[in-house]
C-alpha cells in the first residue's frame, strides 16, 4: 500500500479509538440497556413527560453507539477498498477510495468534537430564546430569520423542537420567540451561539433602498432535570393570564390560555402561549422559568470565580457578523471562521460555525 496512504489510513483509526476511548463504549452499552429495561416499564407512560424524556434518550444513544460501529466498519471496509484497487490496478476503485477517505475524515472530525463537550450541562437539550434589539423593524425581521436558521438546523439533524412563545412584532417579524431542541448534546452545541448577532442589508423596509445594520441576542440554557433541585414556592411567581395572538394581532385563540409567570424575587418574566390549554402552557413556562433560574445561579457562582481573578470573560458580547451588502459574508469574529454564502448559512447550514466555536472555547478554557 502507498506510504503516503497507509500513514492516513492509521491516523484515522487513531483519532476513532480516541473517539471510542472518550466516549466510553462499554459505559455507553450499559447505559442503553437501563434505557432499554425503563423503556420495557408497562407503567412508563403514566409519567409522559418522563417517558419521553426516557424514549428520546435511548433513541439518540442508541445512534450514538451505531454510529461509532459503523465509522469503525468504514475504516476497516476502507483499508480493503484500497488494498484490492492496488492489486488490481483499479484507478477508478483508488479514486472512490479517495472520496471515501476524505468523507470519512471529515466525519470522524465532526464526532471529535462532540468529545469536547464535557461541560456540567452540555448532555443537556437547549432552551433558546431569540429576541430583536437595535434596529427596529429590521432587527425584528433579523431575530424571525434567526430562529428559522436554528429550527432549519434541527430539522436538517433531525432534532424535535417545541416553540414555546412567540411575541410578534407589529410590522414584521419578532418582539422574541423561546423554543427547545430535544436532542442530547443540544445545549453543550448550541450554548455557542449565546451572544448578539449583527446583520448588514439593504433594508427591504427602507423606502430609499439604504444599507441597515441591525441586531439580534440569543440565549441559550440547558433545560431543567429533576435532579436540578430548582425549586419555585408558589408565594414567589405570580401567573398572569391573557389570550393568544399571531402575527399583525390577529387572535388565534378564543380563550385566555396564553400563561405569563413574574419570578416575584429575580423580576424575570417567562410566558407560553403555543399549547393548546392554559394549564400545559403553564407548565410550559414553568419549565422556561426553572431554566432561566438556573442559568442565573450559575451565571452567580461564575461572576464569584471571575472576581477572583484580573479579568472577567467578554465572551456572549457581539459575536457574528452577516452581511448581505455590499458583499456577501457571514463571519464569527471570535474564531474567525467564515462563509461566503449567506443563504445557505440562514437556511441552518452552520455546523461549521458550531465546530470552529467549540473548539475555539475549549481553547479558551485551557488558557484560563
Amino acid at each position: 500500500m502507498n506510504p503516503d496512504v497507509a500513514a492516513s489510513l492509521k491516523e484515522l483509526s487513531n483519532t476513532l479509538e480516541g473517539i471510542e476511548s472518550v466516549m466510553d463504549l462499554d459505559a455507553l452499552r450499559a447505559e442503553i440497556s437501563e434505557l432499554e429495561q425503563e423503556a420495557a416499564k408497562p407503567d412508563l407512560w403514566d409519567d409522559v413527560e418522563n417517558a419521553q424524556r426516557v424514549s428520546s434518550r435511548l433513541v439518540h444513544r442508541q445512534a450514538d453507539l451505531r454510529r461509532i460501529s459503523e465509522l469503525r466498519q468504514r475504516v476497516e471496509d476502507l483499508e480493503v477498498l484500497y488494498e484490492l484497487s492496488e492489486d488490481e490496478d483499479d484507478s477508478s476503485g483508488l479514486a472512490e477510495a479517495d472520496e471515501e477517505r476524505d468523507r470519512l475524515a471529515k466525519d470522524l472530525e465532526t464526532l471529535e468534537v462532540r468529545t469536547l463537550l464535557s461541560g456540567e450541562y452540555d448532555q443537556r437539550e437547549a432552551m433558546v430564546t431569540i429576541r430583536a434589539e437595535a434596529g427596529g423593524v429590521d432587527a425584528a425581521d433579523f431575530a424571525e430569520m434567526l430562529m428559522r436558521m436554528y429550527l432549519r438546523w434541527a430539522e436538517r439533524h433531525s432534532y424535535p423542537a417545541e416553540v414555546y412563545d412567540t411575541s410578534y412584532a407589529e410590522e414584521a417579524g419578532l418582539k422574541s420567540a423561546t423554543f427547545r431542541v430535544n436532542a442530547p448534546y443540544a445545549y453543550g452545541t448550541l450554548s455557542i451561539e449565546q451572544g448578539t448577532h449583527r446583520l448588514v442589508r439593504i433594508s427591504p423596509f427602507d423606502n430609499q433602498g439604504r444599507r441597515q445594520t441591525s441586531f439580534a441576542g440569543v440565549e441559550v440554557l440547558p433545560v431543567v432535570e429533576e435532579t436540578d433541585h430548582v425549586e419555585i414556592p408558589e408565594k414567589d411567581i405570580r401567573v398572569d393570564v391573557f389570550r393568544s395572538s399571531g402575527p399583525g394581532g390577529q387572535s388565534v385563540n378564543t380563550t385566555d390560555s396564553a400563561v405569563r409567570i413574574t419570578h416575584i424575587p429575580t423580576g424575570v418574566v417567562v410566558s407560553c402561549q403555543n399549547e393548546k390549554s392554559q394549564l400545559q402552557n403553564k407548565a410550559a413556562a414553568m419549565r422556561v422559568l426553572q431554566s432561566k433560574l438556573l442559568a442565573r445561579k450559575k451565571e452567580e457562582e461564575r461572576a464569584e470565580l471571575d472576581a477572583l481573578k484580573d479579568g472577567g470573560s467578554s465572551w456572549g458580547n457581539q459575536m457574528r457578523s452577516y452581511v448581505l451588502h455590499p458583499y456577501q459574508m457571514v463571519k464569527d469574529l471570535r474564531t474567525e471562521h467564515e462563509v461566503g454564502n449567506p443563504d445557505a448559512v440562514l437556511d441552518g447550514d452552520i455546523d461549521g460555525f458550531l465546530e470552529a466555536g467549540i473548539r475555539w472555547r475549549r481553547q479558551q478554557q485551557s488558557v484560563a
